[in-house]
């Protein structure tokens, strides 16, 4: 299987429309917006790996806000995700190696900038129809189906992802907590750790979505669940970019300006929304 096109990079980005790439079986579509109360870059990047015609890879980083070059630092560890998936032997159908590789040499490079710079990181792999997570950090990952159905969600290493999971905070609490931007654990430290997810296996209409604390700090789950599961998902990660817009803007409860990344994948392809010639090919 010849490889297809790309990687395609979303650096600085702040756009007002989706882009859409062709990846694996299906088709990503990419919104990144930088916060709307800051003059500084986005610090959030994404990219979008074609590896095979059934496979492909899928990064989102969040670069910690308040530190020393956190565009850097999410900038360096999707490009060692994208060097460590082309290095892989081209016999080798096998990602799980050469993602965890990624993850450690994104870790040792953005260490190596010695200014205490940090980022979360976030990684899908698609081969055909199956589809397994890896990430650190808050930088979520979810599974969707076209009824609504949560088939998979990352628990994000937080003090309120954790309460939440142990079922001791409910959503509605953890959207207030005082605590709720403090993240445990992030590439750029020495004790930085990969979680890997279960390899699910995607049906038809089934979305992933991976996206930045920008969107689930301002919206609730199940309205993400309710944008995501149905109808054609350009459409759908317009809305929730949108809306979540609107609640950093308003300052309506949940809301935190921020910067905003999301990707969601279907199996199904959709028709593009925007040229990919604006996208940072390499």
């Amino acid at each position: 299987m010849a490889n297809a096109a790309g990687p395609y990079f979303f650096l600085h980005e702040d756009t007002s429309r989706p882009f859409t790439v062709p990846v694996a079986t299906g088709t990503a579509v990419v919104w990144s917006s930088r916060n709307p109360e800051r003059d500084g870059p986005n610090e959030d990047a994404a990219v979008v790996i074609p590896v095979a015609a059934d496979h492909g890879v899928i990064a989102v980083a969040d670069g910690f806000g308040g530190h020393p070059s956190g565009d850097e630092a999410s900038r360096l560890a999707l490009e060692a995700i994208e060097t460590s998936v082309r290095s892989r032997d081209a016999s080798e159908h096998e990602l799980r190696t050469v993602i965890l590789n990624g993850f450690e040499m994104a870790n040792e490079m953005v260490r190596a900038l010695g200014v205490g710079a940090a980022t979360t990181l976030a990684v899908v792999e698609i081969q055909q129809n199956w589809v397994r997570s890896y990430h650190c950090g808050d930088t979520g990952i979810v599974v969707v189906g076209q009824r609504g159905r949560v088939r998979t969600r990352t628990v994000d290493h937080t003090p309120t992802g954790y309460a939440m999971e142990a079922g001791v905070m409910n959503e509605r609490e953890a959207l207030r907590h005082e605590e709720r931007h403090i993240v445990f654990n992030m590439v750029g430290t020495s004790e930085m750790r990969i979680e890997i997810g279960p390899s699910t296996q995607l049906r038809a209409r089934d979305t992933i979505l991976i996206a930045t604390d920008g969107l689930f700090d301002n919206l609730t789950f199940s309205d993400i669940v309710e944008h995501v599961r149905r109808g054609r998902i350009e459409r759908g990660v317009a809305h929730m970019a949108s809306a979540a817009g609107a609640r950093m803007a308003t300052g309506a409860t949940p809301s935190k300006p921020d910067d905003l990344t999301i990707v969601a994948f279907r199996l199904r392809p959709a028709p593009a929304t925007q040229s990919l010639t604006d996208a940072e090919e390499r």
